[in-house]
C-alpha cells in the first residue's frame, strides 16, 4: 500500500471512530426531611433508583409520550417492622430492579400529593437546577398541618403502625389515575409520623450526568 494510500485510510478510519458515541446515563438520588416549624432534619439520605423504569421513562420523553414525566410523590408504611424480641427497626429492601416493571409501587402506598397539576403552588413544586457537570430535579413538597386528613393530632406514637406514619416514599410519573403511574425511586427510612401538630418538607433531589 502506497504511503499516500495508507495515510487516507487511517484518516477514514479515525473518522468513522470519532462518529461512536456512547454516552452513559448517571443518575443518584437524595432526600431531605424536615420539620418546617424546627427546623429538625428528621430524614438525610440516599435513595435508590428504578433502573428499568427511569430508563424507560427517559426513552418515552425524548419520544414525547403522554405522561412521561414526574408528577406525584407517593408515601407509604410498609418499609419498617419491629423486631418483637429486641424491639429493633427492620428496614425492607427498596423494591427497584434493572427491568422495566410497569406495576412496581410502594409496599403499602397510604397517600401520595401531586406536584406538577391542582396541588403544585411555591410548596409544592419541581425546580430544574443546572451545576457544572449536572443538571438536578428538585422536588418539593410540604404536608401542611391538615393534612393529610385522617392523621393523628400528635406525633406521639409509641410504635410504627399508622397509616401517616411513614417509612417508605418514591417518586412516580404522570398518569390520568395515580394506579397506573410508574414508580421511578424508592426510599425506605426511620418512620416519621406525620400528624397536625407539625409541618413536614420534603426535599427530593435527583442528579443526572452523563458521562
Amino acid at each position: 500500500m502506497s504511503e499516500d494510500k495508507q495515510t487516507v485510510e487511517e484518516s477514514k478510519m479515525t473518522e468513522e471512530d470519532q462518529m461512536v458515541d456512547n454516552a452513559g446515563l448517571n443518575m443518584s438520588g437524595h432526600i431531605l426531611i424536615r420539620d418546617v416549624e424546627t427546623g429538625e432534619e428528621l430524614i438525610n439520605k440516599r435513595n435508590a433508583i428504578h433502573y428499568g423504569n427511569m430508563a424507560r421513562i427517559v426513552a418515552e420523553a425524548l419520544n414525547n409520550t403522554a405522561d412521561s414525566y414526574i408528577n406525584y410523590i407517593a408515601f407509604g408504611n410498609g418499609g419498617t417492622s419491629v423486631d418483637s424480641s429486641g424491639g429493633k427497626v427492620l428496614y425492607r429492601s427498596p423494591r427497584v430492579s434493572e427491568a422495566y416493571e410497569a406495576s412496581a409501587s410502594l409496599y403499602n402506598k397510604t397517600h401520595h400529593k401531586d406536584i406538577q397539576g391542582a396541588e403544585a403552588d411555591s410548596s409544592n413544586k419541581i425546580e430544574i437546577v443546572t451545576g457544572p457537570s449536572y443538571t438536578d430535579i428538585k422536588m418539593t413538597v410540604t404536608l401542611g398541618y391538615n393534612e393529610p386528613s385522617g392523621q393523628e393530632v400528635f406525633d406521639s406514637s409509641t410504635t410504627n403502625e399508622g397509616n401517616y406514619i411513614f417509612d417508605e416514599l418514591g417518586v412516580f410519573t404522570n398518569a390520568t389515575e395515580f394506579d397506573n403511574s410508574k414508580m421511578l425511586t424508592h426510599v425506605i427510612f426511620h418512620p416519621v409520623q406525620k400528624s397536625q401538630n407539625r409541618v413536614i418538607e420534603i426535599i427530593y433531589t435527583i442528579r443526572v450526568q452523563l458521562s
